[in-house]
This record gives structure tokens, sequence and C-alpha cells, in this order.
């Protein structure tokens, strides 16, 4: 059987090169679509502990009574440590939220009732591959809330 070389056929150096091209391009996007995925979910991830740490903090605030909210001392208002894993040492590769909770009379004037009123404020700060982040929760407390009710 006698091949004739006129009618074999091949890719060029060109082809070749142009669909090495366009494979490359297809897998660093690959790549970066992945990546930002997994870093979008880590985000996420930290935006979800650091509400549960804010909730937490207001909860604890929202069982005191008026009074003992305007003790001064009695509500922790310096910067507090919460872990993001919560069943965390250090040695698991976790970091730390810095929580800080401010007490301060409500932002009302020239209402009756504006004593009675007092702004609770929580404030969560963390640093994530490098990049400093915060989120933040206020509520407002009254003198006869629900706690007038409760206890």
């Amino acid at each position: 059987m006698k091949i004739n070389l006129s009618q074999k056929s091949a890719f060029t150096l060109v082809e070749v090169v142009a669909g090495m091209v366009v494979c490359g391009i297809v897998f660093i996007s690959l790549y970066a679509g992945l990546s930002q995925g997994f870093k979008i979910t880590q985000f996420a991830r930290e935006d979800l502990r650091a509400t549960q740490v804010m909730v937490e903090r207001l909860e604890s605030v929202r069982l005191c009574t008026f009074d003992q909210l305007t003790t001064p001392g009695f509500v922790p208002t310096n910067a507090l440590e919460e872990p993001y894993y919560w069943i965390s040492t250090n040695d698991s590769g976790g970091f730390n939220y810095s929580v800080t909770v401010t007490v301060s009379n409500a932002p009302l004037s020239g209402l009756s009732y504006t004593n009675d009123l007092k702004l609770v404020n929580v404030k969560v700060s963390w640093v994530s591959s490098g990049t400093s982040r915060s989120r933040q929760m206020s509520t407002l407390i009254a003198r006869n809330g629900l706690q007038t009710y409760i206890y």
C-alpha cells in the first residue's frame, strides 16, 4: 500500500500555539474563579461569625435591667476577645474578634423620655488576610421596656 504524502494533513505550529493559548486562558480563568469563590466563602463565614458575636453581646445586654445598664462598669465596655472558632485555641489557626460595647445616651433631643433611653452599640473588628474588617450593630434600651414586664 502506497501512501500519498500530499493527502496527509496535520496541525501547523501556529494552530498548536493558538490552541495552547486558549487552553492556558481557560485554565487560568478556572483557577481564578475557584480561588475567588473560596475567598468569598471565607469572608461570608467571618461575617456570619461576627454577626453571631454581636447578637450574643446584645442579647446579654438585653437581659440587664435599665438600672444595671446605667451602672458604670456593670456592662463590660472594654475590648473583649472572641475566637473565630468557638471551640478553638490559638493552635487551630483561627483568629480573634475584638468586641467593643458602648452604652451612651440615645441620640434624641427635645423628647420627654430622652433620659429613659440608652443606645447600646456593639462593634466587632478583626484582621483577615491582611485586611482590617469591622461590623457594628446598635439597639435602643428603654427604662420602661420589656424588662419591666419580665422582672
